[in-house]
């Protein structure tokens, strides 16, 4: 027998009527946040594909983000250093003018008051600075200058000036992933960029009967390279040959030392790894406790400066009249410095173009994404709007059935 009560129509209004209510709730939210995925269970599949797709597509900005960033620094790097050539064409007029014998010496004491502030102007090239405070030219200590002025007596110049430059910064360099895999370096050393000469370190030490105690590394201007227990100094120098670093290694024929000479004007820069010695027995460093190119050994010798060795030098030689070193060594110093520079602005229109078609090729893949994700999760909104009117029109021919339906009691059952 069936039991029936005055609430059995209410309740069985209230469930039916919640129902639709729920549905059209959901309906709304779609609508409101363009997605058919609001829970996970809605759809899972697609919410799964999703999340996969969003997370490509923030990979990709970042990496779109990234190539922008380097660039903008790559372009603000190449603005300086196309001022710092601008300089060394005049330096290099004058150097030209100052050779010639027929100029007075008060003539090439101008000549070098000119060429002492142009080196004023090239060292706040080297030490500038991006907008966000971060230094161009020191590598990753981006924090700190890049050179350091040392300043002492002038003969002819009647005061004191810049004698020495000194690279404190790092030649080491940010690497930036652009794309997946691929990565792009984002600072520029000063000790390479404002190189004019190929630097050649000679040991003092005979290294014919050198070999590797233990397994240790060697850094070696940016490449690090293994060694084994029981290397001898002719596969040392077979190793950093084959490393790829820029520096060229041999044996000394009257020595028998190690000597190392550059391939790219830049300054040498070697470290003994973790606990090994190699670079100190072989006579090249010195005091470990300082960091490169600090570090090299008193009796090793060098040779091989900066651009600002070759201005200085032209100065001096300038303020001291001496037309043979002003039409020798000052003079070619300074055109191999202004030709490293404009190698180095040639590598950075290079990498310019490079990063631009990054940009591009990111362009066009992040809305290609960003399509086949709005097609697995967003809603469309023309058949969402037509099963929203659909279910208001149920909603009120419910209401307007339960108007009729409700007033009923017990005694319209006894009928």
């Amino acid at each position: 027998m069936k039991r029936i009560s005055t609430n059995m129509g209410n309740e069985d209004l209230q469930f039916y009527m919640r129902r639709q209510e729920s549905s059209l709730n959901n309906i709304h939210r779609k609508i409101a946040t363009q997605s058919k995925v609001t829970n996970l269970r809605d759809a899972p599949i697609a919410a799964a594909n999703s999340v996969v797709l969003q997370s490509n597509i923030s990979r990709l900005k970042q990496f779109a983000d990234n190539a922008a960033e380097i660039q903008g620094r790559g372009r603000v790097a190449e603005a300086h250093l196309q001022q710092a050539i601008n300089i060394l064409h005049r330096v290099n007029e004058l150097a030209i003018q100052g050779s010639n014998s027929t100029f007075t010496r008060q003539d090439t004491i101008m000549m070098a008051e000119e060429v002492n502030q142009l080196l004023s102007e090239l060292i706040e090239i080297s030490n500038a600075r991006h907008g966000d405070g971060t230094t161009i030219f020191s590598g990753d200590r981006s924090l700190s200058l890049a050179f350091r002025t040392t300043t002492g007596y002038v003969d002819g110049s009647g005061r004191s000036l810049v004698t020495n430059v000194e690279f404190i910064g790092t030649n080491k360099n940010n690497i930036v992933e652009i794309s997946e895999q691929s990565y792009a370096k984002s600072a520029f050393p000063g000790n390479s960029v404002f190189w004019a000469e190929n630097q050649i370190l000679i040991s003092s030490r005979n290294a014919e009967s050198f070999f590797v105690r233990e397994d240790s590394s060697i850094y070696i201007s940016g490449v690090t390279i293994d060694l084994k227990e029981g290397d001898n100094v002719h596969a040392i120098i077979a190793k950093i040959n084959d490393s790829g670093a820029p520096v060229k290694a041999t044996l000394d024929p009257v020595r028998n030392s190690l000597y190392l000479s550059t391939t790219q004007p830049h300054q040498i820069w070697i470290e003994d790894l973790g606990e090994g010695s190699v670079f100190q027995e072989l006579g090249l460093i010195g005091n470990t406790n300082q960091r490169p190119p600090h570090n090299i050994a008193g009796d090793a010798r060098i040779s091989g400066g900066s651009l600002f060795d070759v201005v200085i030098g032209l100065r001096d030689s300038l303020y001291a009249g001496n037309v043979i070193d002003i039409g020798g060594g000052a003079l070619r110093g300074i055109q191999n410095g202004m030709d490293h520079l404009i190698l180095q602005v040639g590598k950075l229109g290079a990498r310019d173009e490079r990063l631009q078609i990054v940009q591009n090729r990111l362009a066009f893949q992040i809305p290609e994404i960003q399509g086949i994700n709005s097609r697995k999760v967003n809603i469309d909104l023309a058949e969402a709007i037509m099963e929203l009117r659909m279910l208001e029109h149920t909603h009120r021919a419910s209401l307007q059935t339960a108007a009729r339906v409700l007033p009923q009691t017990l005694l319209d059952f006894l009928r």
